[in-house]
């Protein structure tokens, strides 16, 4: 499937910035299923210098600097893709749970030894009793690791209510868990607790979903939004799988890559340090659009 995104950022500030930094992570991953055909951005005013980067998890970033007063900032984000359908292993056929936490533990050479530093604490994700609690009841003794993570996937989904009105990126998760009610951010965030509280490596992946409007309705400009889910780690031989816990499946060629890393904070789109501006309005636009080819 190839599609054609637009991801359209634009903050109107209540007084003139007169410096700015931005960092932005913009650019979708190049993977064996994700092919990055073309993609480019477009900054209104035009930055005084920008920087293209790597970061420690292999995302691409762009870090921009204006240097002249401007009170409106304007980000565009043009990208062409192409994403092939994953083939997944069988559930019953992957490892048991607990071997995949041993290999994690931190103790092993390369390539586990590599994912164990996803099985520990980072700024949005804490490790919890509570919520290893909730994780136990679906990774009973020896149970393959992949059908525990999928069945784990599927009660998240049942049990927590999705509510755009009940969270902020600012909301604990320990308060989401509790609230029962989230975005997709707090449900990958969830699912990367629930595993990291058994020492299970898991990730946020940070990208977009191809949305589909109700039958008999036209689809809106502007009407996708960025998505967010999970991947964990199951074993040398089978690597990172996706897990999407808002719609209770695994990604395929509906779900476009953008970033990965250890939360959120990894992987914001846009990030910023500014002098002056005072308050300010975020406005966000995405288009994913499916096209021939």
């Amino acid at each position: 499937m190839k599609y054609e995104l637009t991801h359209t950022t634009r903050f109107d500030y209540e007084t003139p910035v007169s410096v700015a930094y931005h960092r932005l992570c913009l650019t979708p991953r190049p993977l064996p299923r994700q092919h990055l055909h073309a993609h480019e951005l477009v900054i209104e005013p035009i930055p005084s210098q920008r920087v293209p980067g790597t970061d420690y998890f292999g995302n691409a970033f762009t870090f921009l600097t204006l240097d002249q007063p401007h009170q409106s900032l304007v980000i565009t984000a043009r990208t062409s893709v192409s994403i092939l359908p994953t083939t997944l292993p069988l559930p019953a056929a992957t490892p048991p749970w607990e071997e995949i936490r041993s290999l994690a533990d931190g103790r092993q050479f390369a390539p586990a030894g590599e994912v164990s530093e996803f099985t520990f604490n980072s700024p949005f994700v804490e490790r919890d009793p509570e919520i290893a609690d909730y994780s136990n009841k679906s990774f009973p003794t020896e149970r393959p690791i992949l059908d525990a993570c999928a069945a784990l996937m599927g009660r998240i989904h049942d049990d927590f209510t999705f509510d755009p009105t009940a969270t902020t990126i600012a909301t604990p998760l320990k308060q989401v868990f509790r609230k029962r009610r989230g975005v997709c951010q707090d449900f990958a965030h969830l699912l990367i607790a629930s595993l990291r509280s058994l020492g299970l490596p898991a990730r946020y992946v940070s990208g977009y979903l191809e949305t589909q409007p109700p039958p008999g309705k036209t689809r809106l400009v502007g009407a996708d939004a960025s998505h967010a889910w999970v991947q964990a780690w199951c074993g040398p031989d089978f690597g990172w799988i996706d897990l999407d816990p808002t719609n209770n499946t695994f990604p395929s060629e509906r779900h476009i890559v953008l970033a990965w890393g250890r939360d959120f904070g990894d992987v914001s789109p846009s990030r910023g340090v500014l002098i002056g501006g005072g308050r300010h309005k975020l406005n966000v636009a995405v288009d994913v659009i499916p096209v021939a080819g």
